[in-house]
């Protein structure tokens, strides 16, 4: 079964397709981005989840008391780094009862083997190098034969649509698909991308 992360989910009218699709995680931007919630917005979805799919933060280069806020007052089940964070942070999130995941941008074989140096990590993304300013989310995709043989729970990220998801799943065997351009049109959520993308993972699980 391969799970799904959809991210960048704004409105409650994306989340609402999220947990009708059965979405494991629905992901929430607190770095800068196109995407970003504020803390408030981050709330009113969490109230409308009511645990019936879990949230995930995603940040850039944090301070702990700023993670700390956001998964209290969004009720984040896990924290994904998105930036070039240290195993201290790592860890001090983790000392606060956090569930961390460590997303990575990938170019060669060296960039995965530094990702796995990192400890106490619950959850690797590997991602595409960003063609934006931002982390993240902007639709390139990355070779996926450099992470074939990584033996650590992982979501596979970048540039995946209802099309090409189903040839990443066979090619990579993820434990799942982290994907969020590939749901929009114009830059927003749409939800016949949405539907169809959840379609094409079921199709391979």
């Amino acid at each position: 079964m391969t799970a799904m992360k959809w991210c960048g989910l704004q409105t409650i009218e994306a989340l609402d397709v999220a947990i009708d699709e059965r979405v494991d995680y629905a992901g929430f931007m607190f770095a800068p981005s196109t995407r970003r919630v504020s803390l408030e917005r981050a709330e009113q979805l969490a109230n409308r989840a009511q645990g019936r799919i879990q949230l995930v933060g995603v940040f850039v280069n944090p301070t702990v008391e700023e993670v700390e806020e956001a998964v209290h007052r969004a009720r984040l089940d896990a924290v994904q780094l998105h930036g070039d964070e240290t195993q201290s942070l790592i860890d001090a999130l983790v000392a606060r009862g956090m569930t961390v995941w460590k997303a990575c941008a990938l170019r060669t074989k060296e960039d995965v083997e530094r990702a796995l140096q990192l400890k106490r990590v619950s959850m690797y993304v590997f991602d595409a190098p960003s063609t934006t300013k931002y982390r993240g989310g902007s639709g390139a995709t990355f070779d996926w034969t450099l992470v074939q043989t990584v033996d650590v729970p992982f979501l596979l990220a970048g540039g995946l649509t209802a099309e090409t998801v189903g040839e990443a799943i066979r090619t990579v065997s993820p434990y799942g698909v982290d994907v969020s351009s590939g749901l929009e049109v114009d830059g927003q959520k749409d939800e016949a991308r949405m539907r169809a993308f959840a379609r094409a993972v079921r199709e391979e699980r």
